[in-house]
């Protein structure tokens, strides 16, 4: 279990700066509160329930259809149930695809797990004396579900509303009008973070300020309408909006929420991932320069460095790995198979990186992980990939029940 930032001690020397698309972050309106989405912004639900809907149309004799899902990103339940059953021509009504459908993704919820970010976020604001709200698009039964799951969560927020609790969701900016007006906070003050284009449409719409984090990377250009758009929440530079800037830093390293493991076959620096690694269930949000640990065999692990981004090609957007090992050359590990840890962030990735995706890592940030992997915070999980892979493999399906440790 990642130990709770409150025991670690922190220094923070300096900012790096982050590459992403801002149109206006200095605001002549300072920002007082903020608004946060749930699904896909906080909350890893899609990885979680990935399949349910396949394999429920699979009982109808239909098969999905991934860009109507795509488009479907943010909307209501009611709609997409009607939506669903006109599209797929299913002989049922809308409520009952809702009553056959939603016991199973409710079985798959406490499985969901927080986005890269999400966990510091939150306990940042709270510590902070930030105001801030949770409003979904879900129904507020099942934003309670899906939170319970997630220690502190439901006790941070000041405010958690569910479309049922409102005239009409997203679109409409009614969540947030409504999210603005219990904090007692007025509209023009408020910055949104959503992943959704509904959602930046709600919240423009309301008069606020709004941080795109788009699910899907490949849509990433359709959020011109966002005032800022961010790949990860772990790029978010609270202090551009006029709030207290994050102070969790360690150098110039971050210790992330949760380790990612990765299991692939390293090719002349790029990871294929094995298709047991399961990349699907890696959230798109997991975009930018990490560090962490790489194992060869049963007995050493070493420093690794890994700029993890997308390749758009003119048909396709793949998901691409580049690894580079400190302490050996990385000539006498090329085809071989390696299990990774990743344990720290440093910033995200350029223009140039983010079109090259496979170019030489900056020396400048191989010393930065170099170091970072010499103290005690990033050294926490080694032992991890000391262990046998099926014991490797049980801690991380044990992981699923592992509270994140909030301090007042």
């Amino acid at each position: 279990m990642p130990p709770s930032f409150s025991h670690i001690h922190k220094t923070k020397l300096g900012f790096p700066m982050n590459n992403f698309n801002c149109k206006t972050q200095n605001s002549e309106a300072p920002i007082a509160a903020v608004i946060l989405d749930l699904d896909g912004t906080l909350l890893n639900t899609e990885q979680a329930t990935k399949g349910i809907l396949g394999e429920f149309l699979a009982r109808y004799g239909k098969v999905l259809d991934r860009e109507k899902e795509d488009k479907r990103l943010g909307m209501m339940h009611n709609e997409s149930a009607i939506s669903i059953v006109k599209d797929y021509d299913l002989p049922i009504t809308p409520d009952c695809y809702t009553q056959e459908i939603m016991p199973l993704y409710q079985e798959k919820w406490v499985h969901a797990k927080a986005l890269p970010g999400a966990n510091r976020l939150i306990q940042h604001l709270h510590n902070r004396g930030v105001p801030f709200a949770l409003a979904s698009n879900s129904k507020r039964k099942n934003i309670d579900a899906k939170i319970s799951h997630q220690q502190g969560w439901r006790e941070h927020f000041a405010v958690i509303l569910g479309s049922d609790q409102v005239n009409a969701g997203k679109p409409s900016p009614d969540l947030f009008l409504e999210a603005a007006k219990q904090m007692g906070v007025d509209p023009i003050h408020c910055l949104v973070i959503e992943d959704s284009l509904v959602g930046v449409k709600a919240a423009k719409a309301a008069g606020m300020k709004v941080v795109a984090v788009p699910s899907l990377q490949n849509a990433a250009d359709q959020y011109s309408n966002a005032d800022s758009v961010l790949h990860s929440l772990l790029e978010l530079q609270p202090e551009l909006w006029g709030l207290p800037p994050f102070d969790d830093w360690v150098d110039k390293a971050l210790l992330i929420d949760e380790p990612f493991y990765l299991k692939g076959w390293n090719s002349k620096g790029l990871l294929c991932l094995s298709e047991d690694s399961e990349e699907s269930a890696l959230p798109d949000q997991l975009f930018g320069l990490f560090f962490g640990w790489a194992k060869f065999d049963a007995h050493e692990v070493f420093k690794v460095v890994a700029r993890i981004g997308w390749d758009y090609g003119c048909c396709t957007c793949k998901r691409k790995f580049l690894i580079h090992l400190l302490d050996i050359s990385n000539e006498h590990i090329s085809e071989q198979e390696v299990q990774i840890l990743l344990v720290g962030y440093i910033q995200g990735l350029s223009k140039e990186e983010k079109k090259a995706i496979d170019t030489e890592i900056p020396e400048q940030d191989k010393s930065v992980a170099r170091v970072s992997l010499d103290l005690p915070e990033f050294t926490h999980h080694t032992s991890m990939l000391l262990f046998p892979e099926a014991c490797l493999a049980d801690d991380y399906a044990a992981s699923d029940e592992k509270e994140y440790t909030f301090s007042d």
